[in-house]
């Protein structure tokens, strides 16, 4: 264990309580990961050309990245428990830049699946679930805010690093823009994670920048093991929510692009409309991830699975550009928010022993609809050249997801309204 630094409540010596480095580093690690992840809509042309493939075979590079770089927590999150999250980062971002670096060299679209699979999916794996779960541990009145803060720099990569990406393409090429992705990631994505540290104890301090008492070690070491949150009913509940919700969750980051594209757009406003997605996420993490924090945390994932439905019906409805933004605009709102509430919602409910580990059992269910909606939602283009049936499945899979919420936590709900 770290010593305690004699000006605890200091973080680095500048007054700042450390958890809010801890909150940056975790903002940087995301923002660099998915950032970097979601640029593949800015590719997707280039390779759909390149190799000339037809969608769903493009599509099926970002589900199986996807479905490992969630599915990959059920094994990052335990090792991060046992050897901190600073060192799985670290890995994560070397595995990063490596998979880019080598998307950028591929010569086959196979070898396409292998780099970005491999590099892609396990470098986000092995680090998001990590940084995410040693957030939480730093804060408890806050928690919510927190996490929507380490976890916005996904919005503000998803509205940061496509554009660039779609620059540096018209600039250069398709490949030598993922070998420059590959070498900043990994350069800055290794230096920041060095900031991680797992728990406020190891700076001499508990939740929230509080000092150490006698039942701080006792409180922060409570908790489910993963075996018994696994098995309780409200764990099986909110992975089925998550589940059903996750089919459709990620088909606009793969497909809006040429969803525009297909409505006479260009590709510059194309890509922007993604980007507004990453505004959306952002305003969502910030301002929901606060707002639950008063309304309850649970509670409020009813609103992100109602939100996100009633997005999605804006999407089924829009064919001009300003259509296409209002709708990245709400679905980046509630997408955000829920993506910020998950962590917290796991370390409120099961604590902090295991919560790494619990986090990326949980994020298995986002793996599995992350395999199947993009690829699904391709190869549904490819047979009938439309989105509309893979965008009304995602309505109905939202609304399920809140369904299944409401059934556990309605009662809650009721109480707290009166």
């Amino acid at each position: 264990m770290v010593r305690p630094m004699r000006n605890t409540a200091a973080g680095l010596g500048s007054g700042i309580f450390y958890g809010w480095y801890v909150v940056a580093a975790a903002f940087i690690v995301t923002f660099l990961g998915f950032g970097s992840a979601y640029t593949f809509s800015a590719f997707f042309d280039p390779l759909q050309r390149e190799f000339s493939a037809s969608r769903g075979s493009v599509s099926l590079v970002f589900s199986l990245a996807g479905s490992l770089y969630f599915g990959t927590g059920m094994i990052s999150g335990p090792l991060a428990d046992r050897f901190g999250a600073r060192a799985l980062s670290i890995t994560g971002m070397i595995l990063l830049g490596a998979g880019l670096v080598l998307a950028g060299l591929a010569r086959s679209l196979t070898e396409v699946y292998l780099a970005y699979t491999l590099g892609v999916g396990l470098g986000v794996g092995f680090s998001y679930v990590p940084v995410l779960g040693a957030v939480q541990r730093w804060f408890r009145r806050q928690r919510g805010f927190a996490s929507g803060l380490a976890v916005s720099g996904i919005g503000v990569g998803t509205l940061v690093m496509p554009p660039l990406a779609t620059w540096l393409i018209s600039l250069l090429d398709w490949r030598t823009s993922y070998v420059l992705f590959g070498c900043f990631v990994a350069t800055i994505g290794v230096g920041i994670s060095l900031l991680l540290v797992d728990d406020p104890r190891h700076r001499g301090l508990a939740p929230d920048g509080a000092p150490m008492t006698s039942g701080t070690d006792q409180n922060l070491q409570q908790g489910n093991s993963i075996r018994q949150a696994i098995r309780s009913p409200r764990f099986t509940t909110l992975y089925a929510a998550c589940l059903l919700c996750s089919f459709g969750a990620f088909i606009p980051f793969v497909h809006l692009v040429p969803y525009a594209l297909d409505q006479g757009i260009s590709h510059f406003y194309a890509v922007g409309a993604l980007g507004m997605i990453g505004i959306g996420s952002t305003a969502g993490r910030f301002l929901l991830g606060a707002l639950a924090d008063r309304l309850g945390r649970e509670n409020s994932l009813l609103l992100m699975f109602i939100g996100m439905a009633l997005a999605m019906s804006i999407w089924a409805l829009s064919t001009n550009m300003w259509q296409l933004s209002v709708f990245a605009l709400v679905y980046g709102l509630f997408y955000g928010g829920w993506v910020a509430l998950l962590p917290a919602v796991v370390m409120d409910r099961f604590g902090g022993r295991n919560v790494s580990g619990i986090i990326g059992v949980l994020y298995t269910s986002v793996a599995l609809g992350t395999l199947i909606g993009p690829t699904a939602a391709g190869l549904s283009f490819d047979l009938t050249q439309s989105y509309t049936l893979p965008i009304l499945a995602s309505i109905v899979a939202n609304l399920g997801s809140a369904f299944l919420i409401t059934r556990t936590y309605g009662t809650s709900i009721v109480r707290r309204r009166r």
